[in-house]
């Protein structure tokens, strides 16, 4: 499964914010720059991110946008859907009764890539901004990088 830029920088930005913890609004300019996104194109995603209730802005001088809840509380899975990101393996309508091949059928690998998509919206829904922010999303792809590279360095490497 292939996630746009849409949903990655989408959930950058609101990390960004997270990490902002002064309760001062940030300004887009701001996140743009820290994390080499177009302002143009972040001011788009906050629009959807604002519709969608995640963040809050403030107009004037000073102004910026803040979370609309604590980074806690809000999953990444909300972020990516906010931005209207489908979170799907399939080429398929979710929901549709009709199939991905040319005759409405559904190919034989259907089930395995529709079961992976829900696992990765499972798993985005378990992951907070926070969790990200604070660094907790190791998960045993960090685990097999920490014993490789400890090995490495018990080797002289």
């Amino acid at each position: 499964m292939k996630l746009s830029t849409k949903g990655r920088y989408a959930v950058m930005a609101m990390v960004d914010l997270a990490t902002q913890t002064d309760g001062k609004p940030i300004a887009l300019a701001d996140v743009a720059e820290r994390q080499e996104i177009s302002l143009s194109y972040l001011e788009q995603l906050f629009g959807r991110l604002r519709r969608g209730q995640l963040v809050k802005s403030v107009r004037g001088p000073g102004g910026g946008y803040l979370l609309a809840r604590d980074a806690s509380e809000i999953r990444v899975a909300d972020v990516i859907m906010a931005v209207d990101e489908p979170i799907k393996a399939t080429r398929c309508t979710p929901g549709s009764p009709s199939g991905c091949q040319g005759r409405q059928q559904r190919c034989l690998t259907h089930d395995l890539w529709e079961e992976l998509g829900n696992q990765i919206y499972l798993f985005l829904s378990s992951v907070s901004l926070a969790d990200v922010a604070d660094r907790r999303v190791l998960g045993s792809s960090g685990i097999l990088y920490s014993q490789s590279r400890d090995q490495q360095i018990a080797a002289g490497e």
